[in-house]
């Protein structure tokens, strides 16, 4: 019997080494993968150069002594994050939160859905995914996933929200009351309305993700599971930075118009803090391997805010020891001409041709194809805001992101500041959880793959 076994063995392991290896050792191959340039974005390639002030410090600051750094190479959105991309994170959080009050009142209700083709006959038609009230069933019964009860990671509920029903927005069509039951909550009382305008209640759009500590949890060699934790972030923009940034200031048209009008859509969304913005990173994510997950395809790296250094080595779009994006000294070019928007001339905000922030893709960009990089918004990044942090920054990727330090460093100056902070090297802070009128950010990617590859020659 052992003979027979081990022939059967032996058998075994020739057949599961036929694949044409010839009994060489050529590894696991895993899904193939093909770099692929995020839409929007441009490619940074990595490099070294000199951080910090390339001439002297005249504010006096002394906190961005010169040091040579090096960083690896990333994707880098072209422009800042406009109104319309933030728009749509906030319409899927909405849109997640209204569809989970529904299905959860659609477990309540209990039986069938009967909507087809958008069209919708009840609450029941928002029911979970997966659940026994949903139409997934098969003979009457609801269908289980093959080998479900060995899994330890099998969720018996496996409720996933319902997206093929169209949420119903018209008041006259609510189609049951239980619907409006759910969307009532969804809107301000009346009592704090006004013009007539039903308003939804902007504070219950939450996003919730899980973060880990990565560097802690690498360093303490423990349980990972103490080093992760779940981030609920308000995700609407704070509007009202446009009137209390400025005392005895006018700016009720901005705070009324300029997140949600079209006519603003392409401009830089701000009112957003650095814990919103990280959250947006999340999502983003979250989107784009939802798609490549539905076709098969192996998930892109995260999107994140960029460092310190990536930021300032992006900024300067290769010439080294540069006053500006475009070179410099001067903020004007040769015909006389504004090369951003800041407040130039003592405080002339409207002498570069605008009054508050412009276009995301206003004015030149620098040699990487970023526009913006100075002016306009200045630009959340994933690092903490200490003076004397290029004293112990490493030489290779350097960043401090010390999450007791709510200080965060914001880059770039916006339309409402003077030309020194417009400066590549200019640093300057904000707290974590504050949203300005004159604070943006952009997004970045790494790229997967050996930078030397950047410089070879198309095959």
């Amino acid at each position: 019997m052992k003979k027979v076994f081990s022939v059967l063995a032996l058998v075994s392991f020739l057949a599961s080494c036929g694949g044409g290896d010839k009994g060489q050792l050529v590894g696991v191959k895993g899904k193939q993968w093909h770099a692929e340039k995020p839409y929007g974005m441009t490619l940074v390639p990595g490099g070294s150069f000199i951080m910090g002030k390339s001439d002297d410090d005249v504010a006096g600051l002394n906190n961005a002594p010169t040091k040579t750094v090096t960083v690896r190479s990333f994707y880098m959105d072209e422009t800042e994050i406009t109104n319309s991309e933030y728009r749509e994170f906030v319409h899927w959080v909405r849109d997640s939160i209204i569809r989970q009050r529904l299905a959860e009142e659609a477990e309540l209700a209990g039986g069938g859905g009967g909507g087809q083709g958008g069209k919708t006959a009840s609450i029941a038609d928002f029911a979970f995914k997966g659940s026994a009230n949903a139409n997934n069933k098969k003979g009457g019964q609801a269908q289980e996933t093959p080998y479900q009860q060995y899994s330890k990671h099998y969720d018996p509920n496996n409720q996933r929200l319902n997206w093929d029903v169209d949420i119903i927005w018209k008041t006259d069509e609510y189609p049951d009351e239980s619907y409006v039951y759910v969307m009532d909550e969804m809107y301000l009382p009346q009592d704090q309305s006004y013009n007539g305008e039903r308003l939804m209640d902007v504070t219950k759009f939450k996003y919730s993700y899980k973060t880990m500590d990565m560097d802690a949890a690498a360093r303490s060699r423990g349980d990972r599971s103490n080093f992760i934790q779940t981030e609920e972030v308000e995700v609407y923009p704070d509007t009202t930075v446009w009137i209390r940034d400025f005392s005895y200031s006018y700016n009720e048209p901005m705070h009324n118009d300029y997140f949600w009008h079209a006519a603003y859509d392409e401009y830089p969304v701000v009112g957003v803090s650095w814990k919103q913005a990280k959250a947006f990173c999340d999502w983003r994510t979250l989107k784009h391997n939802a798609y490549r997950k539905e076709k098969g395809l192996h998930n892109v790296n995260t999107y994140r805010l960029p460092i310190e250094s990536e930021w300032e080595y992006a900024a300067r779009g290769g010439i080294e020891s540069a006053t500006y994006p475009w070179g410099g000294p001067y903020a004007k070019d040769d015909r006389g001409c504004f090369l951003a928007n800041f407040k130039p001339l003592r405080g002339d905000y409207a002498a570069d041709q605008a009054l508050y922030t412009v276009e995301a893709k206003s004015f030149e960009p620098n040699d990487f194809n970023l526009y913006n990089m100075a002016g306009n918004v200045a630009e959340w990044v994933n690092s903490s805001y200490s003076d004397d942090s290029y004293d112990y920054y490493s030489s290779m990727n350097p960043n401090v992101n010390d999450k007791n330090n709510k200080r965060k460093v914001v880059r770039g100056g916006s339309w409402k500041d003077v030309a020194y902070f417009l400066q590549v090297s200019s640093r300057d802070y904000e707290y974590a959880d504050s949203a300005r009128s004159y604070i943006g950010f952009r997004t970045v990617q790494d790229y997967l793959g050996n930078d030397l590859d950047l410089n070879q020659p198309p095959r």
